[in-house]
């Protein structure tokens, strides 16, 4: 898969230079803060991945949920630890109530209404 026409490492190879290149010439960015800039990048490339192809997008976007709270503490959000796990337990519960949703028994539909053989 491919995204504006470059391989995925390829366009994080570049998010990552950028970063350097911005802390190089003048962000005032710590190593801790471009560390999580490049761990939401890879969060938000594997959450495109995931709806590009079609896959369960329940675990991409929690782990974008819990790189973009990573950014948020890093660049100085003071929250707990109680207050990011409460919020993050919620993020959980809201994609389970979607997800829940959008799951369809593997019985064929026919089968449902139809007495079973007693054995």
């Amino acid at each position: 898969m491919k995204i504006f026409g470059r391989e995925p490492a390829a366009l994080l190879a570049f998010i990552a230079v950028a970063v350097k290149l911005a802390a190089a010439f003048g962000a005032d960015l710590s190593s801790d803060q471009q560390a999580v800039l490049n761990a939401v990048a890879a969060a938000i490339v594997g959450l495109l991945l995931a709806f590009m192809a079609h896959d369960a997008l329940a675990a991409p976007l929690y782990g974008f949920a819990q790189a973009a709270l990573a950014l948020a503490v890093g660049f100085g959000l003071h929250w707990s630890a109680d207050q990011q796990a409460v919020t993050l337990s919620f993020v959980q519960v809201a994609i389970a109530m979607f997800v829940r949703t959008q799951i369809t028994a593997k019985t064929p539909p026919q089968a449902l209404g139809q007495p079973r053989p007693v054995a």
